[in-house]
C-alpha cells in the first residue's frame, strides 16, 4: 500500500467512527466524555471530555490503549490545539477507597464536564450514564473505538494521567510508577509487600496484598 493509499484508507476510518457525531449532527456542542484508571492499584481515576469541531480534520485518533505513546502525546496535543473545548477530571485514591470506583469515575467525568468552558449540548460516553447530570447523554458500548469524540477523550486522559504517574515515580521509587502507571504488576506487587503502601495506594484494592 503506497503512502497516498495509507492516508485515503485513514480518513475512511475516521470516517467510520464518527459516526456517533454525524448521526447527532444537529446539536452544536457534541461532547466524548472517557475515563482512564479505573483499574490501578495507585494513582487517581482520570477522565476527559472533549468537544471537537464539526469539520474537524485530525487522523489517527482511536483507542489510546492502541497507541503508542509516542503517538499520544503527538495526538494530545494537536487534539488540545484543535478542539472547541477540552478538560480533564480526577478523583484521587483517598476518595476511591471512600466513594467506590465507579463512584468516583461519575465524579471525575462531572467535573471533567464542569471545568469545559463551553458547555455541551449532548454527551457521547463510553459506556456509562452518568447520574446527576442534566445534559443528554448517550452512552455508546465500547466508544473510544466507534467515536472519534470519546476516542479523543480517551488521548487525553490517559496522556494526562501517565504524566501524573511518572512524576509519582519520582516521588515513590521503587513500585514502577513510570512503566506500569500504578497496574498491579508482579514488580507492583513485590514492592507492595516489601516496603508497604504509598499514600496514593487504593487501600480497598490492595487489602490482599499488604
Amino acid at each position: 500500500m503506497t503512502k497516498e493509499e495509507r492516508l485515503e484508507a485513514e480518513k475512511k476510518r475516521i470516517y467510520e467512527i464518527s459516526e456517533y457525531e454525524r448521526l447527532y449532527s444537529e446539536y452544536t456542542a457534541i461532547c466524548g466524555i472517557d475515563e482512564v484508571g479505573r483499574g490501578p492499584f495507585a494513582g487517581p481515576v482520570v477522565a476527559g471530555a472533549v468537544i471537537l469541531p464539526k469539520d474537524c480534520d485530525i487522523l489517527y485518533i482511536k483507542d489510546s490503549k492502541k497507541l503508542s505513546p509516542k503517538k499520544r502525546e503527538e495526538l494530545s496535543g494537536i487534539i488540545k490545539e484543535k478542539a472547541v473545548a477540552w478538560a480533564v477530571g480526577r478523583v484521587e485514591s483517598d476518595r476511591i477507597d471512600e466513594i467506590n470506583i465507579l463512584q468516583a469515575t461519575y465524579e471525575a467525568m462531572r467535573q471533567a464536564i464542569k471545568e469545559l468552558p463551553v458547555k455541551p449540548d449532548i454527551l457521547l460516553n463510553d459506556a456509562v450514564t452518568i447520574p446527576e447530570v442534566d445534559i443528554k447523554q448517550v452512552p455508546i458500548i465500547k466508544g473510544d473505538a466507534k467515536s472519534i469524540s470519546i476516542g479523543a477523550a480517551s488521548i487525553i486522559a490517559k496522556v494526562y494521567r501517565d504524566g501524573l504517574m511518572k512524576e509519582y515515580d519520582s516521588i515513590y521509587p521503587g513500585y514502577g510508577f513510570s512503566t506500569n502507571m500504578g497496574y498491579g504488576t508482579a514488580e507492583h506487587i513485590k514492592a507492595l509487600k516489601e516496603l508497604g503502601p504509598t499514600p496514593i495506594h487504593r487501600r480497598t484494592f490492595i487489602h490482599n496484598y499488604i
